[in-house]
């Protein structure tokens, strides 16, 4: 077996398994906030079936496979497991491989897979129980700074970063406060405004304008294909942090992209 190929089947298999941790990340994470229990995080209790509390074996946590061998079914009850989890190893599988083929094997390679999980993790949170904890979006923000003091991250500086933060966290307070004075109801959540500004401190605050742009046409072509195919009315409340996560990620990979070293 040639380096290339077992360094390509490794990170696979990395991937599989953070997969399977962001599924535990997305199920966990808002019961601990919305619904605190003692005794209830995100390693305890250890994995089980949500309908009849049986303890999944240790063979059957094998990311992807576990699922397969049961055949999308409970060992114990026999009652279906989502295919939700699957689909998020596959989707996290999917994330990794194209982005290693797209960037050298470095820094900046770890960089994009750390944002990439935390916007993913985040997005599908958001689109369950429209919650961006702080929890994440916190750390995502201070990663983000991190990069930038290592060098990491192209097209800006630290003392940029700090800027776009700053700028991402007050252009969203300033737009919700502008909507709830002219709409007289919320509608842009605190979470969305640390999203940006964690956004900001990975891209800086120059991409900040098209990226509330991209991520404004993306939440209206949403709503526009939620109405024409499942009659959702326009009024109700649409997640928008998956909207900014979509936005924030394609304008990372550009300017990744077109770095000097990509």
């Amino acid at each position: 077996m040639s380096y290339d190929l077992l360094c390509w089947l490794l990170l696979a298999a990395a991937a599989l398994c953070v997969g399977s941790f962001l599924n535990v990340v997305i199920y966990r994470l808002p019961l601990m906030v919305l619904q605190p229990q003692p005794g209830f995080s995100l390693l305890l209790p250890r994995s089980h079936c949500p309908r009849c509390k049986t303890p999944v074996r240790a063979g059957d946590c094998v990311p992807l496979l576990g699922w397969l061998r049961l055949r999308g079914c409970c060992r114990s009850c026999c009652r279906p497991i989502s295919w939700r989890y699957p689909a998020i190893e596959l989707a996290a599988l999917a994330i990794s491989l194209l982005l290693a083929w797209q960037l050298p094997w470095n820094g900046v390679l770890l960089a994009a897979l750390v944002m990439s999980g935390f916007l993913l993790t985040l997005s599908l949170i958001d689109l369950r129980v429209q919650l961006l904890p702080d929890a994440l979006t916190l750390p995502l923000l201070w990663l983000g700074l991190l990069f930038q003091a290592l060098g990491v991250l192209p097209h800006s500086s630290p003392a940029e970063a700090i800027l776009g933060a700053a700028s991402g966290y007050l252009l969203f307070r300033l737009l919700a406060w502008a909507w709830r004075l002219f709409r007289h109801r919320e509608a842009l959540g605190g979470g969305d405004a640390v999203l940006l500004a964690a956004l900001g401190a990975w891209l800086g605050w120059q991409p900040l304008p098209l990226l509330l742009l991209i991520a404004s046409c993306t939440g209206l072509s949403a709503a526009l294909l939620a109405r024409l195919c499942m009659r959702r009315p326009l009024h109700l409340p649409l997640p928008f942090g998956p909207c900014l996560a979509l936005a924030g990620e394609t304008l990372l990979l550009e300017q990744l992209a077109s770095a000097p070293f990509a």
